[in-house]
């Protein structure tokens, strides 16, 4: 069979008319609904989801519905990502399909958009490639808007000076010889190097992958590449955020961006100073060996850096092979003001691990929490 190339969109945007990029919101309608209403999106205003819309969250059918809800009153332009490919390619029947994705759904379950979908009518968790058939014809039977929708989902879009992709692109001219593949899937696009005239748009990558000493979910952008990658690690990181970049005139080169991470909010009364030496262990390099157990968390090895840090003891799993991975963890000290807010991702015996500014560090001081909104 031979290769897919890329479906590329080119809407006809105006000039000055405002351009939202949210990726990778992975089933979470709550973070979409919140940066959504943080960014203001009326209808006057343009929306690109850059891929990645369902899977992994709880809600991905919730997400679903509602994007396409949306699409009735607002400009919205969803892509497909690779997570989105993987139900595509399901709905659709391709060869082997059934072989590759009935692991999939039985580790994932709930949280898989076709297990929600045939949830809904009455269908459990498929057991058998036979299972797989049967709930793929009730979806198609049941639910013929929501399959097409995705179905009909493209891989890139293109408007004035920018271009979205949810993994990446390895040119900015003759987008629709591009394999399909590639531009919904891409692992660390950023280190290959490729500039372009055009902006770059992508997703699927966290932004925190990039950074080896400090946790950031906040969008990376590079002037000089002329790429903006958005990942603000939603569902998939404790610490995540979902990011909307904020694009005033595809045509112009100004961006700015909001988030929402749904975390309570505490005020500082101390100041503290930055750590000049610190470490982000992140899902790529993530091995750890326990040295010792102090309170709630314990005192590790990072195997390829040989760097010892503590780390929340919920933060620590084992593998069957014996071996310890921990979530993303870092030994960073924010640099804090007395009376600035921050994002509270947790509270142990050490301080707070907290957000600011999208950047993720420990914080040692007094604080007091408030209850109004962010």
């Amino acid at each position: 069979m031979s290769e897919r190339l890329a479906v590329v969109v080119r809407p006809d945007i105006a000039p000055g008319q405002r351009v939202l990029a949210i990726s990778d919101i992975h089933g979470n309608l709550p973070f979409l609904r919140g940066v959504l209403d943080k960014a203001r999106f009326t209808p006057e205003d343009v929306l690109v989801l850059v891929g990645d819309l369902i899977e992994k969250g709880e809600d991905s059918l919730g997400v679903l519905r509602y994007v396409m809800q949306l699409q009735r009153t607002h400009k919205v332009y969803p892509l497909c990502g690779n997570c989105d490919r993987w139900t595509v390619r399901f709905l659709r029947g391709e060869e082997g399909t059934e072989d590759k994705l009935l692991p999939y759904f039985q580790f994932r379950r709930a949280r898989a958009l076709a297990i929600q979908m045939g949830r809904e009518l009455g269908l459990d968790v498929p057991e058998t490639k036979e299972d797989m058939v049967r709930l793929r014809q009730a979806l198609w039977e049941h639910m013929p808007r929501e399959c097409q929708f995705l179905l009909d989902m493209p891989q890139v879009l293109e408007a004035g000076n920018f271009i979205f992709a949810h993994g990446g692109v390895m040119r900015d001219e003759n987008l629709d010889t591009l394999p399909a593949d590639g531009c919904m899937g891409w692992d660390n696009f950023l280190g290959e190097g490729l500039s372009f005239r055009k902006w770059v748009v992508v997703g699927h990558w966290p932004v925190t992958l990039y950074n080896p000493r400090v946790p950031t979910a906040r969008p990376l952008i590079l002037p000089q590449r002329h790429i903006a990658s958005i990942d603000g690690g939603c569902v998939l990181k404790v610490d995540g955020q979902l990011n909307a970049l904020i694009i005033p005139d595809v045509y112009g080169e100004a961006l700015d961006y909001v988030a929402y991470d749904g975390l309570p909010v505490v005020v500082a009364e101390e100041d503290q100073a930055p750590s000049q030496d610190s470490i982000n262990i992140r899902w790529s390099d993530r091995t750890v060996e326990i040295l010792r157990e102090e309170g709630d968390g314990c005192w590790c090895r990072h195997v390829s850096s040989g760097r010892e840090v503590w780390i929340l003891r919920e933060y620590l799993y084992f593998q069957k092979d014996g071996t310890v991975h921990c979530e993303d963890s870092t030994d960073y000290l924010l640099p804090v003001t007395a009376g600035e807010r921050l994002s509270l991702v947790r509270r142990c015996s050490r301080g707070i691990l907290a957000k600011k500014d999208g950047v993720t560090g420990w914080y040692r001081g007094k604080f007091r929490e408030i209850t109004d909104d962010k």
